[in-house]
């Protein structure tokens, strides 16, 4: 599913060049549930956006289903990440203005899908994540946890095989945080890729496997023996 190899990403901050990524080789089975934790300024960031072809490595390999996304083209890049990738952030990056259906369907409007097509998969996805009584509201009109499973649904209605969230349960109440990681759990129980970002242990340890990074590399990478069935 996913394999870099020997990744390096450098940035230049004033006088002084940063090594975001140092020679970063990691690779995460198709399905597979990841944590990525680390203090700030460790890399997670910075692999995030190359995972999710936001970025470019200075050098390296990032294959992703197979395919050498460094040598995409930014048209192949970005055609590539709406087919295989979805993101879920933090601050749900809902547009105020367009109600929660319209929010979903943003991705599908963008690659062309029919207007019925849409409007079925919207309600669908919307009735799955208990939201269909909250198809016309806009973001504003939503409670945290419903704009972050909102911004779910938007992530995954094009059906990617890789979800990547960064701190999502960042701007939530403990209850609205468990409902948006029952969610994203449901979600990589029915087969797509699971990485999360997360500053939280409580967080890290749901996932099957934690990644630690520090210094732009990989300082851990363990399976949480809670999610391990040969630790029952």
């Amino acid at each position: 599913m996913i394999r870099l190899e020997a990744l390096n990403r450098t940035f230049q901050v004033g006088d002084e060049s940063v090594h975001a990524l140092r020679n970063l080789d990691l690779q995460i089975e198709s399905g597979d549930y990841v944590s990525i934790m680390g203090p700030s300024g460790s890399g997670k960031s910075t692999l995030l956006n190359i995972l999710g072809l936001l970025d470019r490595p200075d050098s390296g390999r990032y294959l992703l289903d197979g395919t050498d996304t460094v040598t995409l083209s930014e048209e192949e890049r970005a055609l590539f990440r709406r087919a295989h990738v979805g993101f879920v952030f933090q601050s749900f990056h809902l547009i105020p203005r367009l109600s929660a259906a319209d929010n979903v369907a943003l991705p599908m409007i963008l690659a062309g899908v029919d207007p019925e097509i849409r409007r079925k998969r919207v309600q669908t996805i919307l009735r799955s994540l208990g939201l269909e009584d909250r198809a016309s509201h806009r973001p504003s009109q939503l409670s945290g946890g419903q704009r972050q499973r909102t911004a779910i649904a938007r992530a995954t209605i094009m059906n990617p095989g890789l979800l990547l969230a960064d701190e999502p349960t960042g701007n939530l109440d403990k209850h609205s945080g468990e409902d948006v990681m029952n969610t994203l759990e449901s979600l990589n129980a029915q087969g797509i890729t699971l990485l999360v970002v997360t500053h939280d242990p409580d967080i890290g340890r749901r996932a099957r496997r934690c990644i630690h990074m520090d210094d732009g590399g990989v300082a851990s990478d363990r399976f949480n023996a809670s999610t391990t069935p040969d630790a029952v």
